[in-house]
């Protein structure tokens, strides 16, 4: 891995204490905010889901507020977003290249994660706090879970496109893979040396950067040993600030369990936004702490609670898939084609044997499955 540059730490998208710091819409009522951000400099002029919606405010406006009115207790605390903050941070002064992260992230996440309810409300209340934070104590460290297909990747790549200008290609966010970073384990002296460098050189050249490690449950154990003294609430480590970084870890460990939970609560005629999270965080964190080849194996990081949240992302059943192929026809340009849908929920293999409940590979494959029917 290459040093990195040493480029300008530039402020990210409504990050609090930066240069563009928000202006105070407190006293806008409702309807005068939402003018303003869909006609005003905060209209949304990037990202492909958020266009969809560019010339029908009053329709988001209706999803967006219904969706966040769904007040169940899913056991995480104030798990409705404030509306207000999310607008005060996109009437900043770097509006113009980014989503408003109201009418963005979470209206993207109402509209477009399907049967996440858990998922949706921990990142979204995480990541409010954090940002709206000018001085955190600790950097943000999220850990998701769940089975193939449920959105883990998709929810990852929406934080770091409503954070950073230029989304995952920005060279303030790193993306970590074990096939391509390090894909031999016999060389894990050298990848602890390695990214120790990359972390440590990144955060100096900008304290605010957000790091990715997918698949988890490949990352040979051990390695992630070295991020334990960076996650932590320390106020700097070998002479660097890191506490206003975002570190995000993408597992499948825990899916079977996660899995297993939801489908009794199916057989039990609960409805799953009535699943909670106190049900589901204690078998996730035993299926990791049970299974030597992950990641956090031998790592301490959850052993000392280095966590700020173990995020659950539910298995999808057929109506979540039917919901995936509808946005995926729509995200082409194309109109909703009954055959096409059916078509795709047709030649997707959905699990128990007996139930055919919950799709295989989640919307993972919807794509290309739309792409054969076509």
């Amino acid at each position: 891995m290459a040093w990195p540059s040493k480029e300008k730490c530039s402020a990210p998208w409504g990050w609090a204490g930066s240069a563009a710091d928000p202006v105070d819409s407190s006293h806008l009522g409702l309807s005068a905010i939402w003018r303003t951000a869909w006609w005003g400099r905060c209209r949304a002029e990037s990202g492909p889901k958020v266009a969809l919606f560019r010339h029908r405010p009053q329709g988001l406006r209706a999803m967006c507020i219904g969706s966040l009115d769904k007040r169940k207790d899913t056991g995480v605390p104030d798990q409705v977003p404030d509306m207000t903050f999310s607008l005060n941070l996109c009437l900043g002064g770097m509006c113009p290249h980014h989503p408003p992260v109201a009418l963005g992230l979470e209206c993207d996440l109402a509209q477009h994660l399907a049967g996440q309810h858990l998922a949706k409300a921990l990142v979204v209340k995480a990541l409010k706090a954090f940002v709206r934070d000018p001085a955190p104590t600790k950097p943000l460290v999220l850990s998701l879970h769940g089975w193939t297909g449920t959105g883990k990747s998709y929810v990852s790549s929406l934080l770091a496109h409503y954070l950073f200008q230029g989304g995952l290609r920005s060279p303030r966010v790193h993306h970590f893979s074990p096939v391509l970073h390090f894909p031999h384990p016999s060389h894990i002296e050298r990848y602890k040396k390695d990214l120790k460098s990359w972390v440590q050189g990144n955060l100096t050249a900008c304290g605010r950067s957000l790091f990715l490690f997918d698949e988890m449950d490949k990352m040979p154990p051990g390695l992630m040993e070295v991020l334990r003294p960076f996650l932590g609430s320390s106020w700097v480590v070998y002479g660097t600030n890191y506490r206003k970084a975002i570190f995000i870890f993408i597992s499948n460990t825990g899916g079977e369990q996660i899995n297993q939970v939801a489908l009794e609560a199916w057989r039990s005629r609960r409805d799953r936004e009535e699943i909670l999270l106190q049900e589901l965080e204690p078998v996730i964190s035993r299926a990791v702490l049970d299974n030597p080849h992950h990641g956090f194996s031998n790592s301490g990081i959850m052993e000392e609670r280095l966590l700020d949240a173990v995020v659950p992302f539910l298995p999808l059943q057929r109506h979540h898939v039917r919901h995936c192929v509808l946005n995926e026809l729509a995200q082409l340009g194309l109109e909703p084609r009954d055959e096409v849908v059916q078509a795709v929920l047709d030649s997707t293999t959905f699990f128990p044997e007996d139930e055919q409940l919950f799709s295989s590979n989640g919307c993972k494959t919807v794509a290309s499955r739309i792409a054969f029917f076509l």
